[in-house]
């Protein structure tokens, strides 16, 4: 698995360097615009729904494996709060970068509604592992001092060791996140698609596995709703990076 996640994070890094130079003139054209138009509600829209819904599915969540009905889950379900709720939280470090190191307006609106959409998930899913009686995963712990508290307990943003979870689809490791960190401008711009379109196919896949195999109402609604406004996301991201 080793020698996978080198040559994955290696050619990943290879693609930062020429989507850079690629993306750059996408990245000026909308350096002035307020956000996408069309991607401009992705989030608000569908993951607004779902933590509506979620949120309401966690009051009935202290149901057990062995109950019947829409209020019923299974492991998928607990498997799948306890991978989405680190792979939201390292979406949220990379957010939070944007504010101080982007040079595209439109960058920063799609991060902020990241924020927005991904934290009350976070709370939500939390809500649910807690009612079932099942761990929580913890925050990762900090490699620095410099990151501030969150809502969701992230307190450790940004420097957080993301060793633990890498291997889960879409998860950056310690040095790509280091790198993000590092970068300012359009460099940054571009590394931060890169790394979100990657991370966001990630969280698609994990909630596509939730819709096929989980049991618990609320938790496959969010899957899907994260699906559609992770999908858009990434059109939207792509479109920022020049790509078709």
């Amino acid at each position: 698995m080793n020698h996978i996640r080198t040559r994955t994070t290696r050619t990943r890094r290879t693609a930062l360097v020429v989507a850079t130079a690629a993306a750059a003139f996408v990245l000026a054209a909308c350096g002035g615009d307020g956000g996408n138009d069309d991607g401009g509600s992705a989030h608000e829209g569908p993951h607004g729904s779902a933590s509506a819904s979620a949120e309401t599915g966690s009051t009935a969540g202290s149901t057990t494996g062995s109950e019947s009905g829409e209020n019923a889950h299974n492991a998928q379900d607990v498997a799948f709060a306890q991978g989405m709720i680190p792979h939201h939280r390292q979406a949220l470090e990379m957010a939070r970068l944007a504010a101080d190191r982007s040079a595209s307006a439109a960058v920063e609106d799609l991060a902020a509604r990241i924020e927005k959409a991904q934290d009350p998930e976070i709370t939500t899913m939390t809500g649910w592992l807690t009612a079932w009686g099942e761990d929580v995963p913890e925050p990762a712990p900090s490699n620095t001092s410099t990151g501030s508290t969150g809502s969701t307990g992230t307190e450790s943003m940004p420097g957080m060791d993301h060793s633990a979870h890498s291997g889960m689809p879409g998860m950056m490791d310690g040095q790509d996140m280091a790198e993000l960190e590092r970068a300012s401008g359009r460099a940054f711009d571009t590394m931060f698609l890169t790394m979100m379109v990657e991370h966001h196919e990630g969280a698609v896949e994990m909630a596509g596995t939730e819709k096929a195999k989980g049991r618990y109402a609320p938790a496959k609604a969010l899957a899907d709703d994260i699906i559609t406004a992770q999908n858009a996301e990434i059109t939207e991201m792509n479109k920022l990076l020049g790509k078709k």
